[in-house]
């Protein structure tokens, strides 16, 4: 019955079809005509089809699983995303790199090729705090801040002065208490970053050359009062030592804590099923041993011990005298015959992997180092991941970790990921759970034969997810960002995820946001150049950053809390979906 008991004109299946072909707006509108309209208008069966259709989400993709109705998700997806630009920051006075939040979301740090860092306060209008600049320290330009756990120190990453083909950097730690400056570390590559083990522990990197194209890389343990407890007490440690091969090296190193895997975390409810084509997009080095080859034939009753010095013994003498009397076939070159000659020699000299990283031993008390790398060119294509132990967790005992004359001075990697193409970004869930990796592919079915040219990437950048509890792919690449420099220019384009959603920046003049539930792309973020890093508050998914090279960080917020803060005066027939109007471009 219609208001005023008069008989409807149309049955509500008619007036059911006929919304099937209004928007969302058009929709809600109409059921203000009366109680039947209304009803008919918050139908769930009818919110379910908007929903699909407008947002294009695959059917066989369920409902969230926090949710309780359409109607609910589909505002959630159209008020909630911070889509609206509410202010820019013009302080830096070059392209600005990158972005972070303190954790509990008061602050936030900005890196730029101006070589300062600034530091922020997350007000409702920001305002700059203090800015360090590090020319003095014969900085070219800052490149990569993280805030500790407390939120009492700022780890800043920079880049020295140099020729174009330096890789050296240095990590500073700085007091958020008064910004005095606590200590430097030395950090080579530049591009390894550095990251907070602990409050006041930091990882950085070093590089050795072995050959031409074999390298080694050291992670480092250093305290970030050095200054203060050197006289005391050991101020760093190495951790891992781990052989390159083929001009490759370790970059853009993270820790993974895995007690904050049992937080709630609704990604993958729908099954948790891998991708297609993915089901394991890695291999452990104990499980999966690399096949012998020239000079290599091992017998399969020896144990790995056995089996690896028989091969630096036998099996390099052997492969040394083969290629003395010609025996190997085709001619080796010279970069293929130093890459040989390295992992014989390695293989007696480097430290078994720990134990499966799916195993429950210890607990959810773990950590990881997760770091780019690679084993075919220069290029970073993997993912590299260690396990940290817990007499690793401090920079007391042994300097080296270890009695300096151990045969075995080389780390196995634990795990590692091939992604078949060139890493330009990795961000972590809050949960620790999920690796989101940006990754530019390289040609199917391309061969290396030059590690020193690297095949071409694609303009399109894949957005990787990775269940790092199961090493496995899932779900399918997101994709919508672009990126045009070639392999050999290609810089860090960094992503972050909050609970729901995903971010990243792009070479296309835009950032981008995608849900993490339903895998689409919700918004794009207009800026004038490449945007270089995009930042989430970790207490408010509905604010975000973005860092440009036009010099400017802009302030986004959802539709919703930008109408919260105007603090209108209420109207007289406020409608209850006064969100729907908000059309984002």
């Amino acid at each position: 019955m219609m208001d005023g008991g008069v008989q409807p004109l149309l049955p509500d299946s008619i007036l059911f079809e006929i919304f099937l072909y209004l928007d969302c707006s058009d929709i809600l509108a109409a059921g203000l005509t009366c109680q039947q309209w209304h009803a008919v208008s918050l139908d769930e069966v009818l919110w379910k089809e908007l929903f699909y259709r407008y947002y294009r989400v695959e059917r066989e993709v369920p409902r969230h699983p926090a949710a309780t109705s359409w109607y609910e998700e589909f505002q959630r997806l159209y008020d909630t995303i911070p889509c609206v630009e509410v202010q820019t920051l013009k302080e830096h006075s070059d392209q600005v790199l990158h972005l972070s939040f303190s954790h509990n979301g008061f602050l936030f740090a900005s890196c730029s090729k101006d070589c300062t860092a600034k530091i922020w306060n997350n007000h409702l209008q920001i305002s700059l705090l203090h800015s360090a600049n590090m020319k003095a320290y014969n900085w070219s330009y800052t490149q990569f801040s993280q805030f500790n756990a407390d939120d009492s120190l700022l780890l800043v990453s920079g880049v020295f002065v140099g020729p174009r083909s330096s890789s050296s950097g240095e990590i500073a730690v700085i007091s958020l208490e008064n910004f005095s400056l606590l200590s430097r570390v030395r950090n080579k590559p530049y591009d390894v970053f550095g990251c907070w083990l602990n409050e006041t522990n930091l990882v950085s990197g070093n590089f050795h050359r072995i050959g031409y194209l074999t390298s080694c890389s050291v992670l480092w343990l250093n305290n970030a009062f050095q200054g203060v407890e050197s006289e005391n007490m050991n101020v760093v440690k190495r951790l891992f030592k781990i052989q390159n091969l083929n001009a490759s090296t370790i970059r853009t190193v993270m820790v993974v804590d895995c007690s904050r895997y049992d937080a709630p975390d609704l990604l993958l409810d729908r099954g948790e099923q891998p991708a297609e084509g993915a089901s394991s997009c890695g291999k452990s080095r104990e499980e999966d041993p690399a096949p012998p080859t020239q000079g290599e034939e091992l017998a399969a009753s020896e144990p790995l011990e056995a089996q690896g010095e028989a091969v630096a013994g036998d099996g390099l003498g052997s492969f040394l005298t083969d290629i003395i009397e010609g025996r190997v076939q085709p001619v080796m070159s010279e970069f293929e015959m130093e890459t040989k000659v390295a992992q014989l020699l390695a293989k007696s000299r480097t430290k078994p992997p720990a134990p499966s990283l799916l195993s429950t031993d210890g607990g959810g008390k773990k950590k990881y180092l997760i770091f780019t790398t690679g084993c075919l060119t220069y290029s970073p294509h993997q993912i590299g991941v260690k396990q940290i132990l817990p007499h690793q967790m401090t920079t007391t005992g042994p300097v080296l970790g270890e009695e300096r004359n151990s045969e075995r001075f080389f780390d196995a990697l634990d795990h590692v990921i091939e992604l078949h193409g060139h890493i330009i970004g990795m961000g972590l869930s809050p949960d620790h759970r999920y690796l989101y990796v940006n990754s530019r592919a390289w040609p199917r079915d391309c061969v290396i034969s030059d590690p020193l040219q690297p095949p071409p990437i694609a303009e399109e950048i894949d957005l990787h997810v990775l269940d790092l509890k199961t090493m496995k792919e899932v779900k399918r690449a997101l994709r919508a960002h672009r990126a045009y420099t070639p392999s050999g220019e290609s810089f860090f384009i960094f992503l972050d995820v909050s609970r729901d959603f995903v971010a990243s920046g792009a070479e296309d003049r835009h950032g981008y946001i995608w849900d993490r539930h339903y895998d689409i792309c919700l918004a794009k973020l207009r800026h004038e150049d490449v945007v270089n890093s995009v930042a989430f508050s970790p207490v408010e998914q509905e604010l975000l950053l973005t860092a440009s090279d036009d010099s400017t960080i802009k302030v986004w917020r959802s539709p919703r809390t930008v109408r919260l803060l105007q603090a209108q005066k209420p109207r007289l027939r406020r409608p209850f979906f006064s969100w729907a109007p908000n059309q984002r471009s």
